[in-house]
């Protein structure tokens, strides 16, 4: 009995003091006054996109038409590099057309674009060396597509039933790429 008075309290103690971890710890407007999200990154010397709230369907329209990705923060007095597009950031924005992407992103990690299907338009830029998993999946409305030069890798599932897509630009570059990359495009 005293057992379960103990486990009783414990459980009511931790529900009272608990944290919620939420997939952004940084909002910053960018030059267009649109809010995005942001995770630290290297112990808080750079910054990964991410998306609002707990859970990205939550907020799965959060990021709505041309989104353009500052290539640094300013945050606390100090400035921050954006190095990476994180994962699932834009997933579901079912309302974003393009996104714009600077020279100091260098991944897109997993799910980071997964079922926006109204994007027409991404580029990304030549220093970007790895595309994640399924990191465009169900991107229906991209019809073409430039790799640069610098990726070295393409994840699996990377642009999975990407049925518009009709036109991709491979570079030399490429040393990898994943199952079923491609699976479902036309």
């Amino acid at each position: 009995m005293k057992q379960l008075h103990f486990s009783i309290i414990f459980s009511i103690l931790l529900s009272m003091f608990a944290v919620q971890s939420y997939a952004h710890d940084i909002e910053v407007k960018n030059a267009d006054g649109v809010p995005i999200y942001y995770k630290w990154k290297n112990s808080k010397k750079e910054l990964s996109v991410s998306y609002r709230g707990d859970y990205t369907n939550t907020y799965s329209n959060e990021y709505l038409g041309e989104v353009v990705i500052p290539a640094y923060v300013f945050y606390g007095g100090k400035k921050y590099p954006v190095t990476s597009i994180g994962r699932m950031a834009f997933e579901f924005c079912k309302t974003l057309t393009s996104v714009i992407i600077p020279n100091s992103v260098t991944s897109i990690e997993e799910r980071a674009f997964y079922e926006c299907r109204n994007i027409t338009s991404i580029t990304l830029p030549n220093s970007v060396t790895s595309i994640g998993s399924s990191a465009f999946s169900c991107c229906i409305g991209l019809t073409s597509f430039n790799i640069p030069n610098s990726v070295t890798s393409i994840g699996d599932w990377a642009f999975y039933n990407c049925q518009g897509l009709t036109s991709i630009t491979f570079p030399n570059s490429v040393a990898s790429i994943g199952s079923n990359a491609f699976k479902g495009c036309i």
